[in-house]
């Protein structure tokens, strides 16, 4: 089943969504093995990020493979702090 990952950035922008991106994907115009939809943008009061993966265990493996270690080194201009998290398990996924 697809699950789905809501990071909000309090205070969070564009240049520091920048950043945090080419540190954590393998290029612009591929997604991390095992995403399959990816949306990011400027909300009230920072930046949302929505990633929707194939399953839970192919979501850990980003974060706990990827995402983590790097943003625990620090990213030169990325974001300054973790984001609020909410995840999900996709119910119905339209395309």
């Amino acid at each position: 089943m697809a699950y789905g990952i809501i990071h909000f950035f309090p205070g969070g922008n564009k240049e520091q969504y920048e950043a945090s991106l080419a540190a954590v994907h393998p290029s612009r115009s591929s997604l991390p093995a095992g995403q399959i939809f990816h949306a990011a943008g400027a909300s009230e009061g920072g930046w949302t990020i929505i990633a929707i993966h194939e399953s839970k265990a192919s979501w850990e493996a980003f974060r706990d493979e990827i995402l983590m270690p790097r943003m625990q080194k620090g990213v030169e201009g990325g974001f300054e702090s973790p984001p609020q998290e909410t995840a999900f398990e996709v119910y119905n996924q339209q395309v």
